[in-house]
């Protein structure tokens, strides 16, 4: 069995061990692949593993009849045309929710970032500001208590549930808009998206990237909310407007972002968000941590290990 990971690097740089998958057959890493050496690379690979590696019709055509299954290292699977994958009966499973608490993690880290100011207040301490303070303490901006405050979250998933648990033990009140909402959640209220959009001091993204939530927070959207209100993605980059946002951020209609996706990744050093007013942008690093690439790599070993038993797990095609 010929096994190929054609971006292996942000998943494991060295930290961690590729040695069980290494176990189910004939294994090849590249730290990365330009999409000119895709097929070259992949070519008689019985396995093929991605994680943002663009896989379209054609790559799998071309891969044909060799390629039988592709690994993700992602939840998301838009990369690849599973359609086309189906057609040609190749099996596409993904590794969902591994990320869950590490991504709630970092929208709290965002939070609690923007309402406790802290970088603004160590660079302060650092600068010598306190050494100098008359006072036994000091605050160079408005402080925010999350106690009361209502966090508005767009997407309802493993993520988002997490996410209003940790917001439910700060005190903060939860609206929550989802195409399927679930009456077990008694301590939070679903609404449809402008209710939410009015009513939160905070609006966190959780949803999908589809054709429905595409620029779902746009210029629209945005004046629908609460002035001052503060928005937080880390879903996917294009479900936000990024000009719009920008937009919204210069003008003080929203007080701040935070931000872990951009629609070009890596960043597009024209984009306005870098230089768009109180917007804290992170590299795409909620799935980092390596407790959680560990519980990665454990289940695409798994996923592996069940398709090559004949009973595939977390198939999306």
């Amino acid at each position: 069995m010929k096994i190929v990971n054609l971006e292996g690097y942000t998943t494991n740089p060295g930290d961690l061990s590729w040695g069980k998958i290494e176990e189910l057959g004939d294994y090849t890493v590249y730290e990365r692949t330009e999409p000119k050496d895709i097929i070259k690379r992949a070519k008689g690979a019985n396995i093929l593993i991605v994680n943002k590696t663009i896989v379209t019709k054609e790559i799998l055509t071309a891969l044909s009849p060799e390629l039988e299954y592709i690994g993700l290292q992602s939840t998301g699977y838009n990369v690849v045309d599973c359609k086309a994958a189906r057609e040609l009966g190749i099996t596409v499973c993904n590794i969902p929710a591994y990320s869950t608490n590490a991504v709630a993690q970092l929208v709290f880290s965002f939070i609690l970032q923007i309402t406790n100011k802290v970088t603004l207040h160590s660079d302060a301490v650092r600068n010598g500001e306190w050494c100098d303070c008359p006072d036994f303490c000091f605050w160079k901006e408005p402080l925010t208590e999350l106690d009361g405050k209502t966090l508005g979250i767009i997407g309802f998933g493993s993520i988002g549930k997490r996410v209003a648990a940790l917001a439910q033990a700060f005190g903060m009140n939860v609206l929550v808009n989802t195409p399927h909402p679930n009456n077990e959640y008694k301590n939070v209220k679903f609404v449809n998206i402008d209710e939410l959009l009015n009513g939160s001091d905070f609006v966190t993204c959780h949803c999908p990237l589809t054709p429905n939530t595409e620029k779902l927070i746009n210029a629209k959207s945005i004046a629908k909310m609460k002035d001052g209100a503060v928005l937080i993605n880390t879903s996917r980059g294009p479900v936000v407007d990024e000009q719009a946002l920008a937009d919204a951020l210069n003008s003080g209609k929203l007080s701040a972002a935070g931000l872990d996706v951009l629609e070009t990744e890596p960043a597009n050093p024209n984009n306005p968000l870098l230089t768009a007013k109180n917007c804290f942008i992170t590299p795409h690093i909620a799935w980092a941590a390596k407790e959680t690439r560990a519980r990665l790599l454990n289940i695409l070993e798994q996923n592996i290990r069940a398709y090559l038993n004949g009973n595939p797990q977390n198939v999306v095609n």
